[in-house]
This record gives structure tokens, sequence and C-alpha cells, in this order.
């Protein structure tokens, strides 16, 4: 999953994800998987970062590839994307109004779906909703 906002027309935006087709000590070569960009194959480059704002008397840099293993995501980083398949946890509540909705929602289909709970015997969960915040 890439990090940073790269090149926006080409599709290289922050929480685009890629699979890597071959690393390289400067580059990597991947392919799009999701968006209007989908299927083409680009080249992410290594970027230099440096903190804004530095308490030592020397500057620091670091170089490294934009890019973040991502197995799974949060619910908030999956508004928006479409997988083939979902797995979601729901042993803890969900503590934002919406959550569950785009949680459930990311699949194309509802047989491709599966929900982690508590326990066996338990069906359902709380959709922790505070009216006093939504007023």
């Amino acid at each position: 999953m890439l990090l940073r906002n790269h090149q926006p027309r080409d599709g290289l935006c922050n929480g685009t994800r890629l699979m890597v087709v071959q690393f390289a000590t400067r580059v990597i070569e991947a392919r799009i998987l999701n968006g209007s960009h989908t299927g083409n194959y680009v080249f992410i480059p290594r970027i230099t970062l440096q903190p804004t704002v530095s308490e030592t008397p020397f500057q620091m840099a670091r170089r490294q590839f934009p890019v973040r293993l991502a197995f799974a995501m949060t619910i908030n980083k999956s508004q928006g994307q479409s997988v083939k398949f979902v797995g979601i946890d729901l042993r803890n509540h969900v503590f934002s109004h919406g959550q569950l909705y785009v949680a459930l929602s990311r699949s194309t289909t509802s047989k491709q779906i599966s929900v982690l709970l508590e326990s066996k015997d338990d069906e359902t969960t709380t959709n922790v909703v505070y009216p006093e915040v939504l007023l």
C-alpha cells in the first residue's frame, strides 16, 4: 500500500494498493490493483524524508520507499475500496457510527465476507452510537 501522494494523475495516491512485480536497489516495479489506473505498471523510487522541525544541531534525513506491506487495513482506510474477500473482527464493538456498514460493504458479494464474533453462540454485535455527538 502506498503511503504518500506520489503522482496523483498516474494513480499513485495515498492508499493505492499495489502488487510488487520486482524489487531493485533504488526502485520498485509494481502493478496498480485499484482505481481508474488498475493494471498499469508503475515505478516507485525511494524518497528522502527530513523532519521539518529539528531539535538537534544537525540535519537528519533518511531514504526509504513510501510503501507498507498490508495484509489488513483499518475500516477507515478501506473506505472507497472494493476487495474480493473481507474478514471482519467484531470481538470488540464497532465504536463509530457507520463503520459496521463500511466494513460489510467492501466486498462485492456477501458470500465472501467472514465475521469473527466473541463466541459461536452470539450472532450479534453492538453498533455503538453516541447521539449527543450527532446533535
